[in-house]
């Protein structure tokens, strides 16, 4: 199949069934995550108006996902990962229907039920997100690696424009319980389009360490590689202090006064941004000077969150979050590219795990910070610092890591180019 395929044509990864079967299960599972995340924010600002149980709700989520994320990589490189998705997806389905059971109360629903699903599914995630991202290299050949791996990132930020955006009105006319109910059906749908997809070959490694040396690979191999390490640094700093997910209810309800639709249409604004990107990488890889082209784009990323930061339009919030999300999809595909392309295969799932640690700690913890922060100094302030540290230290990831800054690769067989001399 690979050698029939040409990694010059942006539609080439379409011509792939097996692609297109995975490009929908990560579809309806980002439709299904993304708006859980906004009815289950919602939710818990409606119960509590307190920007603190919000930076909980991070916390809860991030404590199972990074205590087993490591053990899940481990898992993902010695066991089939097509099952473990299917394991996982439907803990994933189970949570939903359990949300939806508990908003049944109403407004006496038990904080203490919300926060253990959400305790629940990071223990999925923890073993779902390592396989998640070994599966895809098994799915997409190395030709179409930069193409296939835009469109499945376009797909996916398609739908967290749509997840969003609709999961606001249908919380509206519905509640949360209906809300959870359709939640569950599009978590349903990602488990049956990953089931059609066919067993694929899976290179296991020669010799099974034991789980403490393995895992420990892993991270010796992206703390050896300066662009792995700064890349994944560089992420998780933009996330971590210049998110702005976790106390949107707070922007919507107190400065913005938007409302439950407005909340849906502030999630949706970041995905515009970087699915409209995201798109034009499909035909334009940034992939020759991609640490150039990385560095640049979480500064873009850290001037757009000041502005929205001090915003108290709702449009010019709207485009401000947008254009966060131009920034943030580049780097996306840029930092997908780059796991894959200097991963060996037998190693997937670790390097894939240490990748899901950075990012839970940026998206969850991050999310806890914000929440803290919000709560001690106010939402603004929390927004312009995180905004003022992410340029900070863009720019010392600049200084300081050299090879990040000059990693290059052969867009026609997406090979490294080396370069001598470097400063």
């Amino acid at each position: 199949m690979p050698s029939k395929i040409s990694s010059n044509h942006f539609a080439a990864a379409l011509k792939v069934p097996d692609i297109r079967c995975w490009i929908s299960s990560v579809g309806f599972f980002t439709l299904g995550s993304r708006a859980l995340a906004v009815v289950i924010g919602f939710q818990i600002y409606q119960i509590t108006h307190s920007a603190l149980f919000l930076g909980w709700l991070g916390l809860v989520e991030a404590i199972p996902a990074l205590a087993l994320v490591s053990i899940g990589g481990y898992v993902a490189d010695h066991y089939n990962r097509h099952k473990i998705l299917l394991i996982t997806r439907s803990c994933s389905c189970a949570c939903g229907l359990v949300l939806a059971l508990l908003s049944l109360q109403g407004h006496a629903t038990s904080l203490i039920g919300l926060y253990t699903v959400i305790f629940a599914a990071g223990i999925a995630r923890g073993f779902a997100d390592p396989a998640n991202t070994a599966f895809e290299a098994q799915v997409v050949p190395k030709a179409i690696t930069v193409t296939g791996g835009a469109w499945i990132a376009s797909v996916w930020m398609g739908s967290s424009i749509v997840g969003p955006a609709i999961i606001g009105f249908v919380f509206a006319a519905w509640g949360a319980c209906g809300s959870y109910l359709l939640i569950t059906l599009f978590f349903a749908l990602s488990w049956l389009s990953t089931l059609v997809i066919p067993p694929k070959i899976q290179v296991m490694p020669e010799n099974k360490e034991p789980l403490f040396k393995s895992i420990i690979m892993g991270w010796r191999f992206v703390l050896s590689h300066q662009p792995l390490w700064g890349a994944m640094t560089l992420d998780l700093v933009a996330v971590f202090f210049g998110g702005v997910i976790a106390i949107l209810p707070i922007y919507a309800t107190d400065i913005l006064h938007a409302g439950p639709q407005g909340l849906g249409l502030l999630n949706a604004a970041t995905s515009v941004g970087a699915l409209s990107v995201i798109l034009y990488t499909t035909k334009h890889p940034p992939i020759t000077h991609a640490g150039r082209n990385l560095i640049l784009t979480v500064a873009g990323f850290g001037i757009s969150i000041l502005i929205f930061g001090f915003s108290k339009n709702f449009t010019l919030s709207l485009a401000a979050l947008a254009l966060s999300g131009v920034f943030d999809g580049i780097s996306v595909v840029i930092r997908r590219s780059m796991v894959r392309l200097l991963s060996p295969d037998d190693m997937r799932g670790r390097i894939s795990a240490v990748s899901w640690v950075f990012v839970c700690s940026s998206n969850e913890l991050g999310a806890f910070e914000s929440g803290m922060v919000a709560a001690w100094l106010g939402a603004v302030p929390c927004v312009a610092i995180g905004g003022i540290i992410t340029l900070a230290v863009t720019a010392l990831t600049a200084s300081i890591a050299p090879q990040l800054r000059r990693l290059r690769f052969d867009p026609q067989t997406m090979e490294r180019l080396e370069i001598d001399h470097l400063p």
